[in-house]
């Protein structure tokens, strides 16, 4: 079955229960010609989200469309749109990087050699060298050269930057930049790194313990989040305000986390006694873990 819609991605109160995890109902979209960043800790439920979106698993309930197909009776054929890598890949060590771009050419009629030409010259790799005397590093950017030589609609990369070196590292997200130049592109791209999130996504999802905890475009997130450090007397009304995520002190010193706190929300707190020294922004990685703390109150 194919199902016209602008979405790339939309999973629909998808669950999948394992003896020590579950993935509980789920609900995400990722539009057309967009990069989302799946943002969790180890054992989150990222990559069970991505073998269910490649059709690997099968959910226990709910709906998955992927590029219009529904999985999983029409897995054969979202497969042929989605290039998918995952840290764990393995290739043939004893063949060269050039059997491997021969071997996908053959089942893919979408190759594209002249741009798989031009990431063998960006990524600095030999297509005569078998892969066996390959780097970690030059093994990750020979996967996704398979896949992005292919030109998929839709790229699932499961932690695709995990141990790679810093120069390595910036290559692959410049490349994973570049795919998006053609608007109708889509990534979902996991990661407990929240820098290399930071620096690729339009949208972020953040994930714990199977839970989706928040989804938003990135602009959103980062606007709307502050820590603000306040002088005065602690109190424990603090913790009860909607905007407060987050509350501490330390003597007179306090810091608080807010979201969504606009002009009205330093009133309040000049009402409670407490004086605002400083509002700052806060970083991805902040956001996420006040966020995953909040919810495992």
């Amino acid at each position: 079955m194919n199902l016209q819609t602008d979405l790339a991605i939309s999973l629909r109160a998808v669950e999948k229960t394992y003896a020590d995890f579950a993935l509980h109902p789920l609900d995400l979209e990722l539009p057309t010609g967009q990069i989302m960043g799946l943002v969790g800790a180890n054992g989150a439920g990222k990559s069970t989200i991505m073998r269910i979106l490649m059709g690997l698993i099968r959910a226990d309930a709910g709906e998955v469309d992927v590029c219009g197909h529904r999985l999983p009776e029409a897995q054969v054929a979202a497969k042929r749109d989605v290039g998918y890598a995952s840290e764990d890949m393995r290739l043939y060590k004893t063949q060269t990087l050039r059997w491997h771009m021969d071997f996908i050419q053959g089942i893919f009629p979408e190759w594209d050699e002249t741009y798989a030409a031009q990431l063998l010259k960006r990524f600095d790799l030999k297509s005569q060298q078998k892969l066996g005397g390959f780097s970690h590093g030059q093994r990750v950017k020979a996967a996704l050269l398979l896949i992005l030589a292919r030109r998929p609609k839709l790229l699932l990369l499961d932690e695709p930057t995990t141990g790679l070196d810093p120069v390595a590292r910036a290559e692959v997200l410049e490349a994973l930049a570049d795919v998006l130049r053609d608007e109708s592109r889509s990534v979902l791209f996991s990661s407990h790194n929240t820098v290399d999130v930071e620096q690729l996504s339009d949208s972020i999802s953040f994930i714990h313990k199977g839970k989706l905890v928040a989804s938003e475009d990135k602009e959103t997130f980062l606007s709307s989040w502050r820590r603000i450090i306040c002088h005065g007397p602690w109190q424990d009304g603090l913790k009860d305000i909607p905007e407060v995520i987050s509350a501490r002190n330390n003597g007179s010193i306090i810091e608080l986390k807010v979201r969504n706190a606009g002009d009205v929300f330093e009133t309040r707190l000049a009402q409670m006694n407490l004086t605002v020294k400083a509002v700052e922004p806060m970083n991805l990685e902040d956001i996420f873990v006040t966020s995953v703390r909040a919810g495992d109150k």
